[in-house]
């Protein structure tokens, strides 16, 4: 005792520490509580099924047909549980939560695939139930003598009836026993919970995780999100890219024209502002889906918008000769819809790094094939934004071809020489070409 007068702490081994922490931990860790309300909830599910099933078997039947009636009515209610498609839900959920399993939610059901999850789900329900009602009343037991052995102690001494016999508790010194004799019954009720956690994590798998052919269908619903989210990335790309560009061009216009032209100036401005409000329903309607909000129902544009388009680029000072040909009307939906983005994003890249000057937007209907060829010329012998940018594939041609590309039609882009524009007969520049079948949608 002389650490008790300033003498050296004794130190227990790391071992006997190591064993104490592994001895006790059951008790302080979430995962027992978590795995104990879980059996708590198997526990209370049963209790109907086992009423209904006691209320089959009326004891005035003879033994055979009582272990009939019972069995029989147990299976019915059990399986009437597990049937839902909600309950099926329900479990997963639960056991994610409380047991600590990583189970994906329930994928879309074929016919042939949907009775055999539920029946796998009434079969969960059974162990579920069993470990529950296990775990409940022995850790009941537990808790009741972990309370009663001191409280009997303290109280004098007495007896506890326990399963028909008796525990004598004596009084004074020795019933000192009682207070580790607490302890250990803690401790097992732990160990009880524990266990049956541990029993139903490793059986939750085995009933409710995916079959071969819903995991084939859980990764076909993935890709076919990842696919959707790439797309709307895309728009946003084009859509965004596209006003900025020409809301750049526009305000450099406006300032310019402020002092010498305020009437063009101020149409610049409008025309700044109803394009930046366009891109923000686009922002807003893209990002809604992208954060898996109800986005706002926004109609996507299609070659019906072109003439919109088209006065944008106009209005920001650029000169754009528009050719149309054929029925463009009539064109399949995902056409003229993929043809339009081809459009601005062709039109934002002229705007970006070509000159505002000799810009040929051309749309039409040839030999079962949309063509949409866009044209920027510019001087030979220029070192501007367009005989530097003429090279580069950046995000907005590669958009262009992976959009060509699901359609199964054909692109082309790169320089184009000895072209001629406005009489101009020495010319050079940038040439996009996109053929979109008309058989084709998506």
């Amino acid at each position: 005792m002389s650490w008790l007068f300033g003498g050296r702490r004794p130190q227990l081994p790391a071992a006997t520490v190591r064993s104490m922490h592994t001895l006790i931990r059951p008790l302080f860790t979430t995962a027992t509580y978590r795995g104990w309300a879980h059996a708590l909830l198997g526990a209370a599910l049963s209790a109907p099924p086992l009423t209904a099933a006691a209320l089959s078997a009326p004891p005035r039947w003879p033994l055979t047909a009582r272990i009939a009636g019972f069995t029989l009515a147990l299976v019915v209610m059990v399986t009437a549980l597990g049937t839902p498609r909600a309950a099926r839900r329900g479990c997963v959920r639960l056991a994610n939560g409380l047991l600590g399993t990583g189970l994906p939610h329930p994928a879309a059901e074929s016919p042939r695939s949907r009775w055999a999850n539920r029946l796998r789900t009434a079969a969960w329900l059974v162990p579920h139930m069993a470990v529950g009602v296990a775990v409940i009343t022995v850790t009941g037991l537990l808790v009741f003598g972990a309370v009663a052995l001191p409280a009997v102690w303290w109280g004098g001494g007495g007896e506890i009836a326990v399963f028909g016999g008796q525990v004598t508790v004596p009084a004074g010194g020795e019933g000192l026993w009682t207070p580790l004799g607490s302890v250990v019954c803690l401790l097992l009720a732990g160990y009880t919970t524990a266990v049956g956690t541990a029993a139903l994590r490793l059986l939750a798998p085995v009933f409710l995780d995916h079959r071969p052919a819903e995991r084939l269908a859980a990764a076909e619903e993935r890709m076919n999100v990842l696919t959707e989210r790439n797309r709307l990335a895309q728009e946003l790309h084009d859509s965004i890219g596209h006003t900025l560009t020409a809301s750049t061009i526009q305000a450099a216009v406006a300032g310019e024209l402020l002092e010498r032209d305020p009437a063009a100036a101020r149409r610049a401005l409008t025309s700044i502002e109803e394009t930046s409000r366009a891109a923000m329903d686009d922002l807003d309607h893209v990002l809604g889906a992208l954060r898996d909000e109800q986005a706002p129902k926004a109609p996507q544009r299609t070659l019906a918008d072109l003439d919109a388009l088209v006065e944008s680029v106009r209005q920001a000072g650029a000169e754009l000769r528009m050719e149309r040909g054929g029925d463009l009307g009539r064109l399949p939906a995902a056409v003229s819809r993929e043809a339009y983005r081809i459009a601005q994003e062709g039109l934002t890249n002229a705007l970006r790094y070509g000159e505002k000057t000799g810009i040929r937007l051309r749309v039409e209907v040839r030999g079962g094939r949309l063509e949409v060829e866009l044209v920027n010329l510019v001087r030979h012998g220029d070192d501007g934004p367009a005989a530097r940018g003429a090279g580069r594939s950046g995000q907005g041609l590669n958009g262009i071809a992976e959009r060509v590309r699901l359609l199964r039609g054909e692109v082309a882009a790169g320089p184009a020489h000895d072209m001629s524009h406005d009489g101009a007969a020495d010319a050079a520049g940038w040439r996009l070409m996109a053929r979109l079948p008309l058989g084709t949608g998506r």
